[in-house]
């Protein structure tokens, strides 16, 4: 399928990269595939900022609550399911949108080989378990300081992952060695951190109303504190306030801090591939038009 033109959008979090896919579907005759690690788990709706049915505006959308949050789903899992859904989407004609800042998940499912193989490593996983996550991430940042700078250092389950990857092949491979898979339009949403943290900052007051620490709660009862910490730094963050070890008027600053942090090592995965076209939200539908014509 090398000759299938797709569309991907990246970008950091909160900068409009499912509302740019949604106006390009409608335009295009298209759907959209989200490429999100979370928003593939049942239930994690205000926390992943899961797109609405309203906001889909008919749109079809694929890869959404696949799986129930107790399950585990690797990017290899997900790589061969985004994988049939773009051979779907191009059998009835129309165009897939690949969407969402899930670098390592975008690219597994862009490039060939662009995500290693490497089978669980139980002993190690074992051995790692007790390992404070402060020094598993500086043991990763010894191994592999590329993957260092690009992973939640916080996400303890991660850490352990990548450490097992460099156990078996030395590093975690560079995504730009591997081929493209297809005729792939990949565009980047550039968007300047002032502006980030101000749509961050809008979208946080906007989901702490919306219950983001009640469905935290509602999580934690349900999976346990670690898997719950597996699920990003907003379920964490909101642990450690439910366990008063974050006061009250620290929870926002905190959350914003975090999230600062995460769209800076989104940026500084997808900044190393020479295939993202970046530009203004404006600039990229002309890309688009250009693309199809």
């Amino acid at each position: 399928m090398k000759d299938a033109k797709i569309i991907a959008i990246v970008g950091p979090t909160a900068s409009g990269k499912t509302s740019l896919a949604i106006g390009i579907a409608k335009k295009y005759n298209g759907e959209v595939i989200s490429v999100d690690s979370r928003q593939v788990y049942k239930t994690l709706d205000i926390g992943t900022e899961k797109v609405t049915e309203e906001e889909m505006d008919g749109i079809p959308h694929h890869m959404i609550d696949i799986v129930e949050p107790e399950e585990t789903f690797s990017v290899q899992e997900f790589q061969k399911m985004a994988k049939e859904k773009i051979k779907d989407i191009i059998s009835r004609n129309k165009l897939p949108i690949l969407a969402g800042g899930s670098g390592q998940y975008m690219d597994a499912v862009l490039y060939d080989g662009a995500f290693p193989v490497v089978p669980p490593n139980e002993k190690l996983r074992e051995e790692l378990e007790d390992v404070p996550t402060t020094a598993l991430f500086k043991i990763l940042q010894s191994q592999d300081p590329a993957r260092a700078e690009t992973i939640d250092p916080k996400n303890k389950r991660r850490l352990i992952r990548a450490l097992e990857i460099v156990e078996a092949l030395g590093e975690v491979p560079k995504q730009e060695k591997a081929e493209p898979l297809y005729d792939t339009l990949y565009l980047g949403i550039e968007i300047s951190r002032e502006n980030i943290r101000e749509k961050i900052t809008k979208r946080l007051s906007e989901t702490i109303k919306k219950g983001l620490v009640e469905e935290t709660k509602m999580l934690r009862e349900r999976v346990g504190d670690k898997r719950l910490d597996a699920f990003g730094l907003e379920y964490r963050v909101i642990k450690e306030y439910l366990d008063e070890t974050i006061a009250e008027e620290d929870l926002i600053p905190k959350l914003i801090s975090e999230l600062m942090g995460y769209a800076k090592r989104q940026m500084t995965w997808f900044k190393r591939n020479k295939d993202v076209a970046w530009g203004t939200k404006e600039n990229l539908l002309e890309k688009v038009g250009s693309y199809l014509a």
